[in-house]
């Protein structure tokens, strides 16, 4: 093993028995251990968040099963690399040697038709598949793919099991072990792990570096300089990432398109999902824009789609051109306003009674009742328009969307007024 290795390569586990947490999948008569040890190895899924062991344990299980094993990632592999991989794989397949194991690492982020290219193989059992996800499968994984394979969840650590392993790191590994570290304060150290045992092993190397010596006595605010010194560009699961997607929004929000644009490229170059950049373009659509421009949640909608079948590096095109969309929009949150405003109504006033001229009158007895009585058709009227009460009495009066200044809420205040006089 070389001392160049990151501390997180260094530890990483190489049996089952090695293996920290999971109990529920690598555990005494668990799923996982029941089929390493029978050999009888089905396709399945880990889901769950970075850091937790999926690639090692898909690596472990391949080590102790002595299989064949491939590994692909979805960030930077195409329907190409799959077949090619799985070519290989059938050429593995003789004097009765078990199939070869597939890992993809990001499953999540293949495209439809790279999924697609795996099913044959999957089915016919020339591969083992094994994918990795920090995404919920029943989303992001297609139909036929899932349905071959077993989704098993894999759970963040906790911080006993954290603790074992910087008990583990500093008095087994080739490189810790010959320095005195006492570890006086680990909350800052178990915070930004934040359940992750790589994250953990990062930080803890970068403030053993940081601070030298034969002898090293870690505190939180070591720990805490150590980071603010060695802050990655962009981290998609920790605190940067959610400065850059706020910047993002803001930017979209504020009508900036060359800053929107920007923080979309940190976002890209730092691998983010797309599929998640995409999803918070609908929200911005419906939230800031909303009906000053409600072909934005179309175009919103649409990129969403899109990329989901796309993925990179094509993705990003697409992107673009909705954020450029979206900032260049007019803006309103009167939609936004308005839920916010009718669900404090609920909250507030309770459940009010239906008023019995809009009820559902399907039997004689509702009729009898006064159910539906003198509820005006709207498309008898001329205009398709009747002046009668739509909300309960008791909040009758009450306003809850209220167009705002522009163009296109204005055409709708005058609609509304023609239809409603003072009310609007």
């Amino acid at each position: 093993m070389s001392v160049n290795q990151p501390l997180a390569e260094r530890m990483r586990p190489r049996t089952l028995d090695d293996f920290m947490g999971q109990e529920h999948l690598v555990g005494p008569d668990s799923v996982l251990r029941k089929m390493v040890s029978t050999g009888n190895l089905s396709s399945f899924i880990l889901w769950g968040p970075p850091g937790v062991g999926k690639t090692t344990l898909a690596r472990i299980i391949a080590s102790t099963l002595d299989r064949p094993f491939h590994t692909l990632s979805a960030i930077n592999s195409g329907v190409k690399d799959i077949r090619e991989v799985i070519d290989k794989a059938g050429k593995q397949q003789f004097f009765g040697r078990p199939n070869p194991i597939l890992f993809i690492d990001e499953i999540h982020r293949f495209s439809k038709s790279q999924q697609d290219s795996l099913l044959g193989a999957v089915e016919s059992g020339v591969i083992t598949l094994i994918g990795a996800t920090t995404e919920n499968p029943s989303f992001e994984v297609i139909t036929p793919l899932l349905s071959r394979c077993q989704v098993y969840i894999l759970h963040s650590l906790e911080k006993d099991q954290l603790l074992t392993l910087l008990d583990y790191a500093i008095t087994r590994d080739v490189e810790l072990k010959k320095k005195n570290i006492v570890i006086r304060e680990n909350e800052a150290l178990l915070r930004v792990s934040g359940g992750d045992a790589r994250k953990l092993y990062n930080a803890l190397e970068l403030v053993v570096n940081a601070l030298q010596g034969e002898t090293i006595e870690i505190t939180n605010d070591q720990v805490l300089t150590a980071l603010q010194r060695n802050l990655a560009i962009y981290d998609k699961q920790g605190e940067m990432h959610y400065d850059i997607i706020s910047a993002f929004i803001k930017s979209v929000r504020g009508s900036d398109p060359d800053a929107a644009v920007y923080w979309l490229a940190r976002m890209i170059s730092g691998g983010e999902d797309v599929k998640f950049i995409a999803r918070r373009m609908v929200i911005l659509a419906a939230e800031d824009i909303g009906l000053a421009n409600p072909n934005a949640l179309l175009l919103a909608q649409s990129t969403f789609n899109a990329v989901h079948q796309i993925g990179n590096p094509e993705a990003r095109i697409i992107l673009s051109e909705c954020a450029i969309y979206l900032a260049t929009s007019p803006k309103s949150n009167s939609a936004y306003a308005a839920i916010d405003t009718a669900l404090g109504l609920v909250e507030s006033e309770g459940d009010q009674p239906v008023p019995l001229h809009l009820r559902n009158a399907p039997t004689k007895l509702m009729k009898d009742l006064g159910y539906g009585k003198e509820y005006k058709y709207a498309h008898s009227f001329e205009g398709n328009f009747a002046d009668q009460e739509f909300l309960p009495e008791k909040i009758r009066k009450k306003r809850i969307y209220i167009p705002q200044d522009n163009p296109s809420e204005l055409k709708i205040l005058e609609r509304l007024r023609l239809w409603w006089g003072n009310r609007f």
